[in-house]
């Protein structure tokens, strides 16, 4: 069959299934099993054979069904939907309650689960669960059923569809705020932030008391790294609700974006004397403290969260992500317990996977713990839709719209504030920072995002990003650039240069130079396996789709260090490459080195980094506050047995 056929096949068994024709229906969905399917064909399927074999009592093979596709997509909405449906047609009421509530989990426009659900609380007299559930199916309820619609697909990862349907009813309901609302939030699964943030700011000028905008534009602001922005909204938001503390909350981690921590810290410790049982609030706390650089008042609070929520993934995750902390004999095993409980949730297994991962790894148990690393990897690659050789081909289209003719064109800001250090995550690009910002005429900042936002908005032109960069005019370069100034000044203080710690800016490095001429660049560097086996063992907060997987982390540098070979050949003396080895064996010597190619004098301070103070949100911020060590080196070593993927790739 072709995809065409295919999917024409897949019309008709819905079709089948809607008239009750099952007979005709499970003819077609095993003609189709038989067949060579995509992974998304595949998922359909299944899950229609799944909804067959319920509807003929064929509940173990209903079972069986959805347990594939489950393995396939373990975010499913309506696969989970499924699976309590046939529970309760075999009297397992607790197993069904579980599934239910994972199926709103992952979809929450599911009506009929949300009714279920309702009537359990009710049962149990869970009072705050059942008002939680009156209050969605409320708002579902109040939904023009083309919105619930598109909502529901865009749940189940249809994109496509969903956003026809919302447009469609946005041309004959102009600027209906959840039609609004779902636009974006479609966009931003899309990746097309610059049209979802602009969606989102005109929703919330058109409708300013609408709270459900004004979260969503705040959420919005703060993924792309607008955390000024962010704290405006939040202080708007919290005016008109100040007694509401999810609100009060968003406020604290969007301060905490601006390094106000101090205020940060208040809000949270306010929040949690008012009511300690907030887990996610412990962490956040955490967050800001490790932030800080009050390590060991972030363990608490991340021990904290673990104590009011024991299956509570994110903390057991923070308290390992400190990089420094040792998991006692009991909470290892309380780690394990929890994974291997059904009710546990997918975000906490994946949390836990990369825990244990680390708790295993500090006690030189390498197989045990590269087991945990493979399963945490495996569950989030499978809930992205991550393709490594779109990604290879977006870096060969810089190379190619990016040549040396275009190089050579000098226009933009002349400003020579910024000192950018980009490569790939886990290569020591905290450590170099750490150094500059040690350096009395630099500022640190963080991981910004402006230059990603910048080659977002110039993607929806005519022509598409980075080929439109050769049509850019001088005024357009110049203004682009004083944008970026603009944009990043409430993240510095008074030095005359900055630092932009972004490492995915390697792929904008024609964008810099053409919006800003004289910024300088730093490529941190990395032993490959290294490197690349670090990216596996992190669970990243945001973005880093490659690191799920050892061939696509492995491609991935390699396609770096391709886009790399190409700058440095178009833009010789523009880009300095630092090699982390190098400077954990001469530290002053590679010091002095960068501090010549970003004109600055040699400072001694910049040699003892790990006693400057200053606010470091990534996750080597522990590593950085103290001297030099080489223990990080050849880390990958004692799991080389496992390796040889990553290893044909990128060699040692």
């Amino acid at each position: 069959m072709t995809s065409q056929d295919i999917q024409q096949h897949i019309q008709s068994v819905k079709l089948a299934l809607q008239r009750s024709q099952l007979t005709q229906a499970n003819a077609s969905i095993q003609q189709l099993l038989s067949q060579q399917l995509t992974q998304a064909q595949q998922v359909d399927v299944l899950y229609l054979a799944a909804v067959a074999s319920r509807l003929t009592g064929q509940h173990q093979e209903a079972r069986s069904h959805i347990d594939t596709l489950l393995s396939l997509r373990p975010d499913h909405g309506r696969a989970y939907q499924e699976l309590a449906y046939n529970y309760e047609a075999l009297n397992q009421s607790q197993d069904a309650a579980t599934a239910f509530f994972n199926a709103t989990h992952f979809n929450p426009a599911l009506v009929s689960s949300w009714k279920k659900l309702l009537v359990i609380y009710q049962h149990h007299n869970d009072k705050a669960a059942q008002q939680l559930a009156e209050s969605q199916l409320a708002y579902l309820h109040s939904l023009p059923s083309p919105i619930l619609g598109a909502y529901d697909l865009m749940y189940e990862k249809q994109l496509s569809a969903a956003e026809q349907v919302c447009r469609r009813f946005l041309s004959q309901h102009k600027h209906h705020p959840e039609a609004m609302m779902l636009l974006a939030e479609i966009g931003v699964q899309l990746k097309v932030y610059s049209d979802a943030e602009f969606l989102l700011e005109s929703c919330c000028e058109l409708y300013p008391e609408n709270e459900r905008a004004g979260a969503a534009y705040q959420g919005l602001l703060s993924k792309l790294g607008k955390f000024p922005k962010a704290v405006e909204v939040a202080r708007r938001r919290l005016a008109n609700a100040p007694n509401n503390n999810a609100v009060k909350g968003s406020l604290a981690h969007a301060l905490v974006g601006v390094g106000q921590l101090d205020e940060a810290i208040d809000i949270y410790h306010s929040v949690l004397e008012e009511n300690p049982d907030r887990p996610s609030m412990w962490v956040s706390l955490g967050h800001a403290l490790k932030a800080k650089g009050d390590t060991n008042d972030a363990i608490v609070a991340y021990e904290t969260a673990a104590k009011h929520n024991k299956s509570f993934g994110d903390a057991y995750w923070s308290l390992a992500n400190t990089k420094t902390y040792t998991f006692s004999d009991e909470m290892l095993a309380q780690m394990e317990l929890q994974l291997q409980a059904s009710n546990t949730q997918l975000e906490d297994a994946i949390h836990l996977c990369f825990a244990l991962g680390k708790g295993f790894e500090d006690r030189a148990q390498a197989s045990k713990s590269f087991e945990y690393y493979c399963r945490g990897n495996s569950l989030k690659k499978r809930t992205l839709p991550f393709d490594i050789a779109r990604t290879e081909a977006a870096l060969e289209a810089q190379a190619e719209a990016c040549d040396e003719a275009l190089m050579n064109e000098f226009s933009g800001c002349d400003a020579p504030d910024p000192i950018f250090i980009v490569g790939l995550p886990r290569a020591g690009s905290t450590l170099l920072e750490q150094i500059l910002a040690s350096h009395s005429m630099v500022d640190g900042t963080m991981e910004l995002h402006d230059i990603l936002s910048i080659a977002s908005s110039l993607s929806n032109k005519k022509k598409a990003y980075p080929y439109n960069l050769a049509d850019l005019t001088d005024e357009e370069c110049i203004a682009l650039g004083e944008q970026y100034l603009s944009q990043t000044q409430a993240y510095r203080q008074n030095a005359p240069f900055f630092i932009d710690k972004m490492p995915n800016n390697f792929v904008h490095i024609g964008l810099i130079k053409r919006i800003l001429p004289n910024a300088k660049i730093i490529d941190a560097r990395r032993n490959p396996m290294d490197c690349c086996f670090s990216g596996f063992k992190q669970l990243f907060g945001e973005g880093q789709e490659f690191s799920y997987s050892l061939t696509d982390i492995g491609r991935y540098y390699r396609a770096y260090e391709k886009l790399m070979d190409h700058w440095h050949a178009v833009l010789p003396d523009f880009i300095l490459t630092v090699q982390h080895e190098d400077v954990l064996h001469d530290l002053e010597g590679q010091v002095r080195h960068i501090l010549a190619f970003c004109g600055l004098p040699f400072e001694p301070e910049c040699l003892s980094f790990y006693q400057t103070k200053r606010v470091i949100k990534t996750p080597s911020s522990e590593q950085v506050r103290q001297p030099i060590y080489k223990t990080g080196m050849q880390q990958w070593k004692p799991f080389e047995a496992y390796l040889e993927d990553l290893k044909a790739i990128v060699g040692e």
